[in-house]
């Protein structure tokens, strides 16, 4: 990798080590695990999802983690289709249609949908759920996605208090309208997202009000959804365990009894368990072993374009951070290219841009480049020449070994590029998002998944937005998203999108670095499972292939 060939693996080796122990005592063993024959005999599905989920209230999910197991609890008005990303399917709605500039949605609740307790799903569940992410005393992260509708962030900001002026109506038990605040033909792929996914009114009333959060509603035996599983058990740092909802609308459908979560941090752990037959799939591959894979195992490891970015956060309210020549000459000093192609190997992108490539409407901005020379002025002119006096800095991570070894590759760009020494830091999941989102940081490693949408990619940028964590502000860049989101012409809104994603690129709040591919291992005997660019699979579709009796818990060989 030219001059970032070690990239310091020595200096990390001991914490790796400990993590790498740790995380092994969390692995499933034989004892309390199937061995992957009886889990196809009992059509039990094994994967892990990395980090402990941070919860499982749909109105509050943050983290990748969470959505996944969330998928298999709880439904939304449509679904991803599990072939083509770009497509939804109906899941609670069995139709919906639009008026002539797709500002007035109607949705058509199905009449045979049902929660986990038999009750009947209505329009008005939704609209209940969608209130309480807009109940400012819950603090939800989520709420920026809800301004689509008429009068939602006007009730969020207390301007109205009455939630029937808000764009969200119940016409009728199985009929929902949604008012929007402007023409919005991508409505659909947003509300695939779990942030729109109902919850049950009266459940939630049970263990608190409509604005409270990490209430007892949640927890096994209380959990109401109305997905194609319900939740069985949940040990903390261990195991998350649903089973078949024999009321879910589509039961008959549904292949699979049952799913066990495995929360598994450490990715070596994770690899090792596959190859025990502990698991039918990994959440993603160690990155000194995804060559051996690609040239000697390739019908397990899957790779796939994904539609996300990976970035860094950089807290502007902190100096020099605070600079834009600063966050640009550190942005300008990342070789992104020799890091995807000798660190990370798994067919990633080199960020050029924010918003990834995968959307046929809105071609991928070519903005960011590798430029040590233009960094190094910018530093000079920021008061920094050759990195002098520029002061210690730190990433912060969720602890993960694939982000460490990115950081230390980075870390060791800008000692050699600029001279300036960035120290690194990794901490659980939970601890890491309350780091990030209370701005207790000056770089903080994030990823963003997106729906095919440019919007769900940029609008987390404007001001005061909770997904914002870098904190930056600019006016003129509210003003150009808020004009999109009102724009009838599709055109003219992606022009105004892509004037806001260029002004955003050239005051560098944050550091694009690559755009995914989801990278794991699955096993043959997993059926419907497809790649696509969102890395989406709704359970409903998977079943998993009876294995004979002879067949070796050992799956492959040791790379």
């Amino acid at each position: 990798m030219r001059r970032y060939g070690r990239l310091g693996f020595a200096g990390a080796l001991g914490i790796i080590f400990f993590l790498g122990l740790v995380a092994f005592m969390r692995s499933p063993t034989a004892a309390e695990s199937p061995t992957l024959i009886e889990a196809n005999r009992n059509k039990i599905l094994l994967l892990t999802v990395g980090s402990e989920a941070k919860s499982l209230d749909p109105s509050l999910v943050e983290g990748i983690p969470d959505g996944r197991i969330l998928a298999a609890l709880v439904e939304g008005l449509v679904i991803t289709d599990p072939k083509d990303a770009s497509k939804q399917d109906p899941g609670v709605a069995e139709s919906w249609d639009h008026n002539e500039d797709a500002s007035v949605w109607t949705f058509h609740i199905r009449p045979d949908a049902k929660w986990s307790n038999g009750d009947p799903v209505t329009a008005n569940d939704f609209v209940f759920s969608f209130q309480r992410v807009l109940t400012a005393q819950l603090g939800s992260v989520n709420t920026d996605f809800f301004f689509v509708f008429k009068g939602a962030e006007a009730y969020l900001r207390g301007q109205i208090t009455n939630f029937d002026e808000v764009g969200v109506k119940a016409v009728d038990p199985h009929t929902l309208r949604f008012d929007l605040i402007g023409p919005d033909p991508y409505l659909t792929t947003l509300l695939a997202a779990q942030q729109f996914y109902p919850v049950h009114p009266a459940t939630i009333l049970r263990f608190g009000t409509i604005g409270q959060r990490d209430t007892k509603w949640t927890a096994p035996g209380n959990y109401v959804g109305n997905g194609p599983f319900v939740l069985k058990t949940w040990r903390k740092n261990d195991v998350i365990e649903v089973v078949k909802n024999p009321n879910y609308w589509d039961a008959a459908k549904v292949k699979l009894n049952g799913i066990r979560f495995y929360a598994i941090q450490d990715i070596d752990t994770a690899d090792r368990a596959f190859r025990a037959g502990q698991l039918h799939k990994t959440d993603q591959v160690p990155l000194d072993r995804i060559p051996y894979y690609r040239r000697e195992e390739p019908e397990i490891l899957q790779l796939a374009p994904y539609l996300g970015v990976y970035f860094y956060n950089l807290n502007v309210g902190r100096k020099p951070l605070d600079n834009p020549k600063v966050r640009l000459a550190l942005s300008l000093s990342i070789d992104r290219l020799a890091l995807v192609q000798n660190v990370l190997r798994a067919k990633q992108q080199p960020a050029t841009g924010f918003v990834p490539p995968g959307l046929s409407d809105y071609p991928v901005a070519g903005k960011i480049s590798f430029d040590p020379g233009r960094a190094r002025q910018l530093l000079a002119e920021s008061g920094y020449p050759g990195g002098r006096g520029f002061p210690k800095l730190s990433i912060v991570m969720n602890t993960s070994q694939t982000h460490r070894t990115i950081a230390e590759a980075i870390q060791q760009m800008w000692r050699e590029e600029l001279n300036i020494d960035v120290g690194i830091e990794n901490q659980e999941w939970k601890v890491y998002m309350d780091t990030l989102t209370k701005h207790h940081f000056d770089i903080g490693r994030i990823g963003w998944i997106g729906t095919p949408d440019p919007t769900f990619f940029l609008d987390i940028w404007k001001t005061g937005n909770p997904n914002n964590m870098a904190g930056w502000s600019n006016a003129q860049y509210d003003n150009l998203i808020n004009t999109a989101e009102h724009a009838g012409d599709l055109t003219r809104r992606l022009a105004l999108l892509h004037q806001a994603e260029d002004l955003f690129l050239n005051d560098s709040p944050v550091i694009p670095i690559y755009w995914y591919t989801s990278a794991y291992l699955l096993h043959p005997s997993v059926l419907g499972w497809y790649s696509n660019i969102l890395d989406d699979h709704p359970y409903k579709f998977v079943d998993l292939k009876p294995l004979g009796e002879r067949f070796s818990t050992t799956l492959t060989k040791s790379p």
